[in-house]
């Protein structure tokens, strides 16, 4: 396959604009431009993949998860050969720079590998049972017709978490992309069906956000949702998902602070968490963003970062030599402009950045705001964005009930060799990921979920493939 294919939706295997005559500009945020209108469906049109998906069902839960693995690993392969294509698709469509979309098409491949070689391993157990002659056991068994909902900020590696994890535990999947970034998703639908995936088993679909979302989990075929996004979606996908009792994994917002104790370089960190905090411009929920620095290295951690902050390179995303993309679309660069607003009523200083780029396209400088207390709003805010903000602290106890204050606990940091402080962190912080002097929150093979308001549930290793089974319990005298 070359090329990206043709901007649509995949019901019962076969590619379709379907009933309706609503559609959706794809935007280009690097210039702004037009990329293509994308049909939306209509409600009896949903009502058709939910219908194929349930009628798939029982065939792929029959079918030996060895088969399943092979047809995964297949799939897996073809994203792979056909990741320079899928890294082309997200760049032009979130802005993302190239070599960080390369990347992300690779991760999205190991995913699915995964995801294919854990569903061979649905184990039960066996219980001893009470009396003689009695026997009692467990048994791992796929949910059914699951609804999947994907954001635009890693539109190919979550797609491919939920229908890896989704299809190796012998589940159906009616996926919604984003509409902002649906062409990664495209690519991964199209490799199933090459790889031999029975038609049915992943349907992709496009249309209104809330008539989408009400559809699917007001649905009785719906037997589990997972869904990665805003927490104040999340809320209301858990609410309709209620009145069905639906199974849901949610990975919600969250607002990841880093902890730089006294023991630790302040340079060197600095030197790293400006490219690890503007990867994909900040637009991903991992990213490091609220620095508790300790007081003695403040002021140089400032400096480092803002000096490496002030000469990324901004531009097109695939031009080898960019460093940061733009933001994926005005509303962010309103949300930039907002926090950096507040930031100065308050004489924050603003270390870095603060701007917007005043060329074609969604493009924000990179930001550091510096010194900045609990009632400012970027302390309380998520930015999803190229921003981050410092906060000197003495009190070690302080800094972590300020970082614990916030209804979020994803993903967390903290750089130090003082073992005692960092146990002592990582015990005490509300967070569902802690890494320690490195920046890697989550990989295929571990478990990733939130705490609080970030989240239910874990996507990605053995949790994530449980999240789409039930457990069984068979007694026999």
């Amino acid at each position: 396959m070359t090329g990206d294919p043709d901007l649509a939706s995949l019901i019962g295997g076969k590619w379709t604009h379907g009933s309706g005559s609503r559609s959706v500009t794809v935007v280009n945020p690097a210039t702004g431009g037009d990329l293509g209108e994308l049909p939306l469906l209509t409600e009896n049109d949903l009502d058709l993949a939910l219908d194929a998906a349930d009628a798939a069902f029982a065939g792929w839960r029959a079918t030996p998860p060895l088969r399943r693995a092979e047809i995964l690993r297949d799939a897996a392969g073809l994203v792979r050969e056909r990741s320079e294509t899928i890294a082309a698709a997200v760049s032009r469509e979130l802005g993302k720079p190239l070599r960080e979309s390369r990347a992300e098409a690779r991760t999205a491949a190991e995913h699915i590998e995964w995801a294919a070689e854990e569903g061979r391993r649905a184990y039960g157990r066996v219980i001893p049972g009470r009396s003689p002659g009695v026997h009692a056991s467990t048994r791992v068994e796929p949910l059914g017709p699951i609804a999947g909902f994907a954001p635009w900020n890693a539109p190919a590696i979550t797609s491919a978490r939920k229908i890896g994890g989704a299809l190796a535990a012998g589940c159906t999947i009616v996926l919604k992309p984003a509409e902002e970034t649906p062409t990664a998703a495209l690519h991964l639908g199209q490799a199933f069906i090459d790889a031999g995936l029975p038609p049915g088993v992943l349907n992709i679909v496009f249309g209104d956000p809330a008539q989408v979302s009400a559809r699917l989990l007001g649905s009785s075929l719906t037997k589990g949702a997972t869904f990665t996004g805003s927490t104040a979606v999340g809320k209301l996908l858990l609410a309709q998902g209620a009145a069905t009792v639906t199974a849901m994994t949610m990975e919600l917002g969250g607002y990841a602070p880093v902890f730089v104790l006294p023991d630790a370089d302040p340079v060197a960190v600095a030197d790293t968490a400006v490219t690890a905090a503007m990867r994909n411009s900040g637009q991903v929920c991992t990213s490091p963003s609220r620095f508790y620095v300790h007081a003695d290295l403040h002021e140089r951690f400032v400096a480092r970062f803002a000096e490496r902050a002030e000469a990324m390179r901004l531009g097109d995303p695939f031009d080898e030599e960019v460093q940061m993309g733009p933001v994926a679309t005005a509303a962010r660069l309103r949300s930039m402009a907002r926090l950096t607003h507040d930031a100065r009523d308050r004489n924050v200083t603003i270390a870095a950045g603060g701007t917007a780029v005043d060329r074609p396209g969604f493009f924000w400088r990179p930001t550091l705001l510096a010194g900045v207390d609990d009632d400012a709003e970027i302390a309380n805010v998520e930015p999803f964005g190229p921003m981050a903000a410092t906060t000197p602290y003495t009190d070690l106890d302080a800094a972590i009930r300020s970082a614990n204050r916030l209804p979020f606990g994803l993903a967390a940091y903290v750089w130090s060799t003082d073992l005692r402080s960092v146990r002592r962190i990582t015990d005490e912080l509300d967070a569902g990921s802690v890494s320690v002097n490195h920046w890697q929150a989550s990989l295929p093979e571990t478990p990733f979920g939130g705490f609080g308001e970030s989240g239910l549930g874990s996507e990605g290793g053995v949790e994530g493939l449980r999240a789409f089974q039930r457990i069984k319990y068979v007694s026999q005298a």
